[in-house]
């Protein structure tokens, strides 16, 4: 778990070792245990009781810099059972899904847990769905490690498939969020399970899913829009300024919409014109 508060180090705690070309490494202190590298190794015990951003030396004179992980650094170097969402579509999801305080949140596709880690660091109350009881203990065990067990009160994991139906009994929910491969089929389930004015996303990698979703949606969703999240780098020194090489580009879409309610339905607006066709519709004015 990580601590709040900067003291110095201790057994238990999971830090953030980055070397001098910063690489990064995450590691859990033990007593008598060793951080080991082709650079040699790191007793614990020099670690333990040392201030953030000290650094340290390996038998072989290799330095790192010790720090506490960040959410961002936990998810990227986490033990992980399944592929997880990137820091760079996890806050943007936590802003579309209006994530806050006390929100119920149905999630479905937990995987290693970095969304519910991100909603549940937003203040959210979550039951998960997850199909394979492995993936739904590598989640738990990772929002334990990292936020502690008093996060584990507002994280309920079931292992269930959402694409039968969502528990009456578990609802209602505020937002649904989804990391399936059909998120469409969990659409009408949600339907039953969400309050009026409820937000449904769905994170999906192929623009054909996100198809599908957005079709789905239709009827009683509205303000339904799916973007795409791009991160790019910039490379700074001094008065030598360019971006990047490599950049983070597409890991996936991002599908909302706002459910109306039961019994309620909106008709679909007519096609958008093209830019063009309404410039020349404003010159004809």
């Amino acid at each position: 778990m990580i601590d709040q508060h900067g003291g110095p180090f201790g057994v238990g705690e999971r830090v953030l070792l980055l070397d001098q070309k910063r690489r990064r490494y995450l590691v859990e202190l033990t007593d008598g245990g060793e951080f080991h590298s082709h650079a040699g190794f790191v007793p614990h015990r020099d670690i333990v009781g040392q201030a953030e951003g000290s650094v340290v030396s390996s038998t072989k004179g290799a330095e790192y810099t010790v720090l506490r992980p960040t959410l961002e650094d936990f998810v990227l170097e986490m033990p992980r059972g399944a592929q997880v969402i990137y820091p760079k579509d996890l806050a943007p999801i936590c802003i579309l899904a209006d994530i806050a305080p006390g929100v119920r949140v149905l999630e479905s596709g937990v995987g290693s847990g970095a969304l519910s880690m991100t909603m549940l660091r937003y203040g959210a109350d979550i039951v998960g769905y997850e199909l394979r009881e492995d993936f739904a203990n590598r989640a738990v065990a990772n929002v334990r490690s990292f936020l502690g067990p008093a996060a584990l009160d507002r994280y309920r994991v079931k292992i269930g498939d959402s694409y039968e139906g969502i528990d009456p009994t578990d609802g209602p929910f505020d937002r649904v969020v989804l990391d399936l491969p059909e998120p469409w089929r969990v659409v009408p389930h949600a339907e039953t399970a969400l309050r009026p004015g409820g937000i449904l996303v769905a994170y999906t990698p192929s623009i054909t899913q996100a198809a599908q979703t957005r079709e789905a949606l239709k009827g009683r969703w509205t303000d339904t829009r799916t973007i795409e999240v791009l991160h790019r780098g910039w490379h700074i020194d001094g008065q030598a300024v360019r971006p990047d090489h490599r950049m983070v580009a597409h890991t996936g879409f991002l599908s909302v919409g706002r459910f109306l309610g039961q019994g309620r339905s909106r008709r679909e607006p007519a096609a958008a014109a093209s830019p063009a066709a309404e410039r020349e519709d404003q010159g004809s004015m």
